[in-house]
């Protein structure tokens, strides 16, 4: 059984950062595709940053240069870095392994003043 738990999340103030964690059991995050969502209210779910198994990564336009994914092998967990907040960021921020089902419950970002 896949479990994803995503943290990190919160109230920040435009140009602030945050670092979101997902916590993965079941599934080894090393050897895997992994990749963060999110999704803004009254909007479809959108791909944020993607790292793949062998380590490349992958941004949306519209965070890169601001945000940074990694993952930890020892921790089993993948992080994303983000900075230079904007309000546009403010969503629900989902884990999800490319390729399955599986999602988290997600972990709220509000970016405001």
């Amino acid at each position: 059984q896949v479990q994803l738990a995503e943290s990190g999340g919160g109230l920040v103030q435009p140009g602030g950062s945050l670092r979101l964690s997902c916590a993965a059991s079941g599934i080894i995050v090393s050897i895997s595709d992994m990749a963060w969502y999110r999704q803004a209210p009254g909007k479809q779910r959108e791909f944020v940053a993607g790292i793949a198994k062998r380590g490349s990564t992958f941004y949306a336009d519209s965070v890169k240069g601001r945000s940074t994914i990694s993952r930890d092998s020892a921790e089993n967990t993948v992080d994303l870095q983000m900075n230079s907040l904007k309000p546009e960021d403010t969503a629900v921020y989902y884990c999800h392994p490319d390729g399955t089902a599986y999602w988290g419950k997600g972990t709220l970002v509000t970016v405001s003043s």
